[in-house]
């Protein structure tokens, strides 16, 4: 057995990625066992999948005695590989302090977190214009197996979530909106009119909010028709919940790469961020989907192009199905 620790404290959407990489070494790698450091907030997401066997959780407020206690539990075991996908200062000290035969880390660390590995991978062919999915492909090697995702990203499911209205009269699947992103300059306003634009549209048609923070629809749409989870979206049930979307619509966020990873049909919203770095990946895939800004500035897309974008998305989808 290969044992494994994966060090990818935060965010969502960079954990999503990392255990998309998790879960084509775990295909490739026969007897790998994957252990992993995270933050608190996203511990939930990172127990659900099932590439990952064991989590260790950060409190990233709780100081250095959190801290050392995290990293007692983290020796007890001694790793075959450490694989520092965050490469920083406080991702470079769990480097430091675990037990591991070889303590691996990205060419592009940054805080001297470098410091700490016996070995760097290098960046793609693109270097630093590439993806970041691709980036983190590049620790695959290390353990011989080939940078390309592979494997299916699966989650155990938890009744967390009262997913009735995800699953539909008549087979119809719902459209998953995420109104915000962690970044205010990557959150679009156009969401709720967005929103009326798919129901006038078709009246079978189901739309649903999601996310952690709550967005208020002021009642503007039938309950038949509109259900608004935002606030109260938990990680574990966010992989069942997208699984059963028939459309995701999300700004540049961590649901938006979840849902990417897990095969739905995806339009993310860009406005600042580049896309071809950090879009739905791949996007060449086709179920995935981008519409960015003009400019770059969220403020100048209109709620009427995005619905443009979605009606050619949907109906090219359409045809392939």
């Amino acid at each position: 057995m290969t044992e494994l620790l994966i060090i990818k404290p935060s965010s969502l959407g960079d954990i999503v990625q990392a255990l998309q990489v998790a879960t084509s070494l775990k295909a490739q790698v026969d007897g790998l066992r994957i252990s992993w450091i995270v933050r608190d907030i996203f511990a939930p997401i990172v127990r659900a999948c099932e590439a990952v066997d064991q989590v260790y959780v950060f409190e990233r407020k709780g100081g250095t005695k959190a801290f050392l206690r995290m990293m007692a539990e983290v020796r007890k075991t001694k790793f075959d590989y450490v694989f520092d996908m965050q490469g920083l200062l406080r991702t470079g000290l769990m480097t430091s302090r675990a037990l591991a035969k070889t303590k691996v880390g990205r060419t592009d660390a940054r805080e001297w977190s470098s410091l700490f590995y016996d070995q760097k991978v290098p960046l793609p062919p693109d270097g630093r214009r590439s993806h970041a999915v691709e980036i983190l492909l590049q620790f695959c090697p290390v353990l011989g197996a080939k940078p390309e995702l592979r494997g299916t990203l699966k989650f155990r499911e938890h009744e967390a979530l009262n997913l009735s209205f995800a699953e539909g009269k008549g087979g119809v699947k719902p459209i998953v909106m995420f109104p915000e992103s962690r970044r205010a300059e990557k959150c679009w306003n156009g969401f709720k009119q967005l929103t009326e634009l798919l129901l006038r549209d078709d009246k079978s048609r189901k739309v649903i909010w999601a996310g952690a923070n709550v967005v208020s629809d002021r009642g503007a749409y039938l309950p038949g028709q509109f259900l608004n989870l935002t606030g109260n979206t938990s990680l574990v049930s966010l992989p069942a919940l997208i699984k059963r979307a028939d459309w995701v619509i999300s700004n540049d966020s961590g649901p938006m790469h979840l849902a990417a990873a897990l095969g739905v049909r995806t339009l993310a919203i860009f406005g600042p961020t580049d896309p071809r770095l950090f879009g739905p990946y791949p996007l060449t895939a086709p179920t995935n989907f981008v519409v960015q800004a003009p400019v770059g500035d969220l403020k100048l897309l209109t709620a009427k192009d995005v619905f443009a974008r979605f009606q050619k998305a949907s109906a090219r989808t359409e045809k392939k199905r």
